[in-house]
């Protein structure tokens, strides 16, 4: 089984930056996919970004393209968003979570582990 662990979260205003991570237990960490997804109040989980196994390929929302990357780094079996020019509609429970396998995907169900969350709260 793996675990997922989220960090970085937090309250800032519009405009600035945040950097999540997401520490991941076990071995087989750069076997898999990874992805990172989010959950407002009253709506349902929405996908991200998600990165390939090696890190070589990313792929993100409309909606966060040009604020937000995905990074990762095998040797620490963490992966990473850095999220920019956060917007007040960007608030909510961001979730990290594994993929299904090594084809990173958009939707939820194709992740099988998942992380506790983080919230982040972006002020106007």
């Amino acid at each position: 089984q793996a675990q997922l662990v989220e960090s970085g979260g937090g309250l800032v205003q519009a405009g600035e930056t945040l950097r999540l991570s997401c520490a991941a237990s076990g071995r087989t960490f750069s076997a898999y996919a990874m992805g990172w997804f989010r959950q407002a109040a009253g709506k349902e989980r929405e996908f991200v970004a998600a990165i390939t196994r090696s890190g070589g390929s990313t792929y993100y929302a409309d909606f966060v393209k040009g604020r937000f990357t995905i990074s990762r780094d095998n040797a620490k079996n963490t992966v990473y968003l850095q999220m920019n020019s956060l917007k007040p509609e960007d608030t909510a429970v961001y979730y990290c979570a594994r993929a299904r396998g090594v084809i990173p995907t958009t939707r939820p169900l194709e992740y099988d582990y998942w992380g506790q969350g983080t919230q982040v709260t972006v002020s106007s």
